[in-house]
């Protein structure tokens, strides 16, 4: 078969992609996240987005950011839950990925093999700055990454950091500010104590 323009254009639109956002607590992944998915919808793409089903932070079934913008989801238990999403579903977000299973970016390469746009949010790293669930192998594996960065509260450089301020060591503890803190590489590793009041 001869190339043409045309086949060219019908190929690229059914190539699918995953893109991943990820930074510290507090560095604005999920409104990334959700700046994006308003755009598809605005776009007319049918979209859907989901986020682990241990995530009631703001609601069960809504994506929520730290400054209060949110988006319907559905809360999932399984990353394979996932897959079965509507048939014309072009978009999907998935935020707080660093919750799910190690089978999700298998899920995530599976959707983007189907032609679908793949949009995942979450921490890169944990409290104790080791790299968090699935969220390496899925920056191994997207075609675009984007690394966002909070405000050090300690000093004011750019954070990459999640400082956990409450007494517990469990791997997952979900929280806000009462919780954790962003903090540059110095203060996260110079001050490991929080300074009293």
């Amino acid at each position: 078969m001869l190339f043409s323009e045309h086949n060219f254009h019908d190929r690229q639109e059914r190539v699918g992609s995953i893109e991943v956002i990820c930074g510290s607590m507090f560095s604005g992944k999920t409104e990334e996240l959700i700046r994006r998915l308003k755009r598809a919808t605005f776009a007319k793409l049918p979209v859907e987005i989901f986020k682990p089903a241990i995530d009631i932070r703001y609601g069960e079934k809504e994506v929520v950011s730290h400054d209060s913008n949110a988006i319907p989801s559905t809360p999932v238990s399984h990353s394979s839950a996932i897959l079965l999403l509507n048939a014309d579903t072009k978009v999907v977000g998935i935020d707080e990925a660093q919750f799910f299973d190690e089978e999700l970016p298998a899920v995530c390469n599976t959707l983007a093999n189907r032609g679908i746009r793949v949009i995942v949010a979450g921490l890169d790293m944990d409290f104790q700055g080791k790299p968090f669930g699935p969220i390496p192998h899925l920056m191994a594996m997207a075609e675009h990454v984007s690394k966002v960065h909070a405000v050090c509260v300690q000093c004011g450089a750019p954070a990459t950091y999640s400082y956990r301020l409450a007494d517990n060591e469990a791997r997952v503890l979900i929280g806000e500010k009462e919780s954790y803190e962003p903090r540059c590489r110095r203060c996260y590793f110079d001050l490991p104590k929080k300074p009293s009041a």
